[in-house]
């Protein structure tokens, strides 16, 4: 038996045989003779990977939602990018050079660029550019990329993969994946905690294991290679109560979020778009506590316009059927980006211009989401929320912009419903002012991932300070708790909608500060609901 470490990206037993996913190299000759067929070559490859991706585009909406699926549309604009596609050229015409050196000699250039930038995000562009180029020339030159049906259920080990190559892969017949590159944070990683797929990177692989049967194990960060017979009968029960777990956390559908001595709590789910409505319907939230607007501007090529936004926001509001929906408004910037925003290049883009920040300083862009939100609040239960709010002027400025909004609807004859306002606490600024916060505001939300960022100083993007960066630190409980008693001080009650309010390690110290909600990825709902149930406070 070999026993091979990695880092896990979803807890759970994966057992089945290796398909060792090896690609062809792409045999690129460097010479061409004719440029003008070279450039209709690339032209037809190009809308061909353009095609390809929205096929992706669309598979990956239906297994993964729409913001995950949102990678694909990033590739179809960057193959559009005319800096690219002059590069490209110049290379046929200049150089004489075949459709296929061109794109593969562009694609590494560019890669090389994105890679040796500062900022975290732009890095990450490098292998976009890199799977975009791939995709090309694999076209233009016909290489296998090794991603064949199998008859049989299988674990893909490889030395990476793209998020392309993930959503390409049969889901019915894929059990896990072992990958040496990669990281937790990367969109693969994400695609598969998304369609619960176990699966390790960092892992020194072996072609070698090819077809031999093996065990991931999620748990202890491990592959086994051919385990021995016991092994695979204690991993399998393990398999086996996992689901048997999966399908009990069903029946707690319609159940109430109370505790064994009688206290009750909010349980909502975090979305992105409308097609994420389904999952928090499926899994029985009691409503939205962070609609990511953000990802409306992400999916566009320019400003979404008031109407646009009304008909997804009203969408949802309808959907939800008088449930709670949190709309948080507009929060670009940082690793959030898009282009038509023309955003300056900042040297720490995390304490830069985003957020409220943009939209205290751009009311055409704020007052459009402001009238669209309110507009749908007369078809459901809508909320407002501003993020990285750091004083009351901020708060007493968004306020007067939104009423401002109100009365203009007012005198248009809209009808309106009534709006609950709220803020993020994502600031160890707002935690210290929280008490004057809450009385300006009917409810907090704790955004823990940038509260744990700003309060440590590391930047969570950053994986080398991964080590470092612990949620669980004792200052970041501190601000959490002291937010709660302030906000409750004055009648404003608050929630958690970052990723420790679906860390049920946490569960019950959240209970006891006294949190009143906790929003959470729709998957996580029924199994916070189940910890929230076995807890007695009273103890």
């Amino acid at each position: 038996m070999i026993v091979a470490t990695g880092k896990s990206i979803l807890k759970g037993i994966a057992i089945g045989k290796i398909k060792f996913l090896k690609k062809e190299q792409a045999k690129i000759s460097d010479t061409a003779g004719d440029a003008a067929a070279e450039l209709q070559r690339f032209e037809d490859a190009k809308a061909l990977a353009v095609e390809q991706l929205q096929a992706l585009y669309d598979k990956a909406v239906v297994e993964a939602g729409e913001d995950h699926a949102a990678i694909f549309e990033i590739h179809m604009m960057m193959l559009d990018d005319d800096d690219y596609i002059d590069s490209i050229t110049e290379i046929i015409n200049s150089q004489g050079k075949s459709a296929e050196y061109a794109v593969k000699t562009t694609g590494e250039n560019f890669a090389e660029t994105f890679a040796s930038m500062d900022d975290e995000y732009m890095k990450a562009r490098a292998a976009d550019v890199k799977d975009i180029s791939t995709r090309v020339v694999n076209i233009l030159t016909g290489a296998d990329t090794g991603l064949a049906d199998s008859d049989e259920p299988f674990i893909i080990v490889a030395e990476d993969l793209a998020p392309s190559e993930t959503v390409q892969l049969d889901k019915s017949k894929l059990l896990g994946f072992v990958t040496h590159l990669g990281s937790t944070n990367s969109h693969t990683a994400i695609l598969a905690r998304n369609m619960n797929i176990p699966a390790l990177i960092g892992t020194d692989i072996s072609e070698a294991w090819d077809g031999k049967l093996a065990i991931i194990d999620g748990y202890n960060d491990c592959i086994y290679i051919e385990p021995t017979a016991d092994l695979l009968e204690t991993l399998d029960k393990k398999r086996v109560y996992d689901l048997q777990q999966r399908a009990l956390l069903q029946e707690l559908k319609k159940k109430p979020n109370i505790t064994l001595d009688g206290t009750e709590i909010n349980v909502y789910a975090n979305i992105g778009n409308v097609s994420d409505v389904g999952m928090v319907l499926q899994n029985d939230a009691g409503g939205i506590g962070l609609f990511r607007s953000e990802f409306i501007y992400l999916h566009s090529e320019t400003f979404p316009t008031e109407d646009e936004q009304f008909a997804i926001y009203k969408r949802v509001a309808e959907m939800m059927g008088g449930k709670k929906v949190i709309i948080r408004t507009l929060d670009i910037g940082a690793d959030k980006q898009a282009d038509y925003f023309n955003l300056p290049k900042e040297e720490n883009p995390a304490l830069g211009y985003r957020a409220i920040r943009i939209c205290l300083t751009r009311h055409d862009i704020f007052k459009a989401q402001l009238r669209a939100i309110l507009r749908a609040s007369a078809y459901g239960t809508v909320s407002i929320m501003f993020p990285m709010i750091i004083s009351v002027r901020e708060v007493l400025d968004a306020k007067e912009v939104l009423e401002e909004c109100r009365q203009e609807l007012i005198a248009e004859g809209v009808k309106l419903g009534e709006v609950e306002i709220g803020i993020m606490i994502e600031t160890p600024a707002a935690v210290m002012l929280a008490e004057e916060l809450a009385a300006e505001v009917q409810f907090f939300s704790i955004g823990t991932n940038d509260l744990t960022q700003y309060t440590l100083a590391i930047d969570r993007q950053n994986p080398k300070l991964d080590p470092f960066y612990d949620s669980h630190h004792p200052a970041v409980l501190r601000m959490i708790e002291q937010t709660i008693k302030a906000g409750h001080k004055h009648d404003c009650w608050v929630g958690i909608c970052g990723e420790l309010g679906a860390d049920t390690s946490l569960t019950e110290t959240f209970l006891r500060m006294g949190i009143d909600e906790l929003s959470v990825n729709p998957g996580s709902v029924l199994n916070v609901r189940k910890t929230i149930r076995s807890l007695d406070l009273s103890k």
